[in-house]
């Protein structure tokens, strides 16, 4: 529960719930607003049907403001002493419209998905995010992710990518 500047308690004034294939051109809008890089509706819907659980959206009064897509792989686990692979959770796409920024959606987003993927027995989730967003690697900071290594000219524009990951418990 949220509280206002003097402490008194109110309900939250956004909802995360499970995306819906309805949700469709709200996510491919918010994706398209926030984001350079752009999907496919296709590209969306096989994310949901292959990890349901992993795919949430954010609403206020009633409206998609933000929404958060990950999906389970098998990759090189950065913490591993013997440089082994494992299965990881994987943040493939986050974003929140900026009129609904700074209200803890995204954080509260990226909670949700860590526990789905948590539910699914991975040790560690992963993303990479743009070394330029300083924003978004603080909210990765607070919640215990750590720059693994740096992907250089990762993105279409050439901009350098940093792989974050978080071990879970």
């Amino acid at each position: 529960m949220r509280t206002d500047d003097k402490g008194t308690p109110h309900k939250a004034e956004y909802v995360i719930r499970g995306f819906r294939i309805e949700d469709l051109q709200s996510v491919i809008y918010i994706n398209r607003t926030c984001l350079p890089e752009n999907y496919t509706p296709d590209f969306f819907v096989y994310h949901f049907r292959e990890f349901p659980e992993g795919f949430l959206v954010a609403e206020m009064n009633g409206t998609v403001v933000g929404y958060i897509m990950t999906r389970v792989d098998r990759g090189f686990d950065y913490y591993s002493s013997h440089r082994a692979f494992a299965e990881k959770g994987h943040v493939i796409s986050i974003a929140v419209l900026p009129h609904a920024r700074r209200r803890g959606i995204g954080e509260g987003l990226l909670r949700r998905a860590i526990e789905a993927v948590k539910r699914r027995g991975v040790k560690e989730v992963y993303l990479e995010v743009r070394v330029s967003n300083s924003p978004a690697i603080n909210l990765y900071h607070k919640l215990g992710f750590k720059i693994a290594r740096r992907v250089p000219r990762y993105y279409a524009d050439g901009e350098d990518a940093y792989v974050m990951s978080l071990q879970l418990d």
